[in-house]
């Protein structure tokens, strides 16, 4: 997957199964509010659930630059982010597994997952809390050889169905408020999912991760209905007094702050990649209109204001691009400092800006076909605002990036 021919191989591979495994049932998934779990097994077999994780575990190593080919090419011509969000949850939820399980734990879970027959997930927005991960409120008590878990985790992608959580936990009270002052800069600032980003009035520290069978005793779940992604489940989960092995630790107790904070990297690095191909997929279904659909005796396409407004996405679809391969590249080849970090905040907001742009013009030049629901550039349209705010809000980007900057 390094080179561009393997790039153009896996571009090509993608197209294929977006274009007649998903893009012809979007509509039907939608008002179904979900798509068949057969399409991980699909995906599984065509080697994309697994790309980018190790052969041992099932996977094919695979660079940014790959993945992110992935991601565009599957936005672009499956047109559902809702697809996306639900199909590959297991990129958020496997990453701190991978870096920090035991061997054992890793080859439990991984194995199924890459191979479509398990769902796995991530767990860290709480109600009342949004992503302010340091102030998140369940907690994990240990209990001889079991951690006990009470809480309540809310917004979760695939929560209806995943078999394995990455759940954030409270496994020691906060520290104290002299302590929280004495933190590093921005050690107090979490982002990441949906929902009211500020800064924590908890601090970071004692918080863990622990992966949880979503079939223990005490997990209840419940659906949430949302403006777009309509099938993609989404769910708040509550764990009452559910006990769960210490080994389903991840790492040392107490290191889980960081391990988010990780995590949200490479999950908004994917998020830009989705959002540039939901762009394109808006200029792709505005061109074809334009050049089919005439007005007073002439196709739109001639007309000035419909090129320039064609133009006007193109020059965001392009840079978006450019900025996306160079961070891309710049990961692949172990630059991931300060500012990379900074820089992937800012790829976010300017790619889902690009999005929410080339949505907007493109429901303007379809008019009322723009307006109904099936068309592309609607279902974008609708899908956009979560893609500004999961992964971490454009104010909360703003914010990390200034300071990753030393501003």
């Amino acid at each position: 997957m390094n080179t561009a021919e393997d790039r153009a191989a896996l571009v090509d591979t993608v197209k294929r199964f977006a274009t007649q495994a998903i893009a012809p049932n979007v509509t039907a998934w939608d008002e179904a509010g979900e798509f068949p779990r057969a399409l991980h097994l699909q995906a599984a077999e065509l080697g994309l659930l697994g790309l980018g994780y190790p052969e041992s575990l099932g996977g094919t190593p695979a660079p940014w630059r790959a993945r992110n080919a992935l991601s565009q090419t599957l936005a672009r011509f499956g047109g559902s982010g809702g697809v996306m969000a639900s199909l590959f949850t297991h990129n958020i939820g496997l990453p701190p597994i991978l870096k920090h399980g035991s061997p054992e734990l890793q080859a439990e879970i991984i194995p199924p997952v890459l191979r479509g027959e398990q769902i796995a997930a991530l767990g860290i927005t709480e109600p009342g809390g949004g992503s302010d991960v340091a102030a998140l409120r369940t907690t994990a008590r240990l209990d001889g050889a079991d951690y006990v878990i009470d809480g309540e985790k809310v917004f979760i992608t695939s929560g209806m169905r995943c078999d394995w959580i990455t759940l954030a936990v409270r496994t020691e009270p906060p520290r104290s408020a002299a302590a929280r002052v004495a933190a590093p800069q921005g050690g107090s600032v979490a982002l990441g999912r949906p929902g009211g980003d500020r800064p924590s009035s908890k601090g970071a520290s004692g918080i863990s991760m622990i992966v949880v069978p979503c079939n223990a005793p005490g997990v209840s779940r419940s659906r949430l209905e949302k403006m777009g992604w309509h099938c993609s489940d989404t769910a708040h989960l509550r764990f009452d007094g559910v006990r769960v092995p210490v080994r389903y630790r991840l790492g040392e107790e107490g290191a889980g702050f960081r391990m988010v904070m990780t995590n949200f990297n490479g999950e908004r690095l994917a998020m830009s990649a989705m959002a540039l191909g939901f762009a394109e997929a808006c200029y792709d279904e505005a061109l074809a209109w334009a050049r089919q659909r005439s007005t007073f005796g002439a196709p739109l396409i001639e007309r000035q204001v419909i090129r320039h407004k064609l133009m006007d996405m193109q020059m965001r679809i392009h840079s978006t691009q450019a900025w996306l391969d160079a961070l891309g590249d710049r990961v692949d080849a172990g630059d991931d400092g300060n500012d990379w970090v900074a820089q992937v905040c800012l790829l976010k907001n300017h790619a889902t800006q690009a999005m929410q742009f080339c949505a907007d013009a493109a429901v303007q030049i379809l008019g009322g076909m723009g307006f109904m629901r099936g068309t592309v550039s609607e279902r974008v349209y609708r899908e956009v605002k979560v893609m500004m705010i999961g992964g971490g809000a454009e104010e909360i980007m703003k914010e990390l990036a200034a300071r990753q900057s030393g501003l």
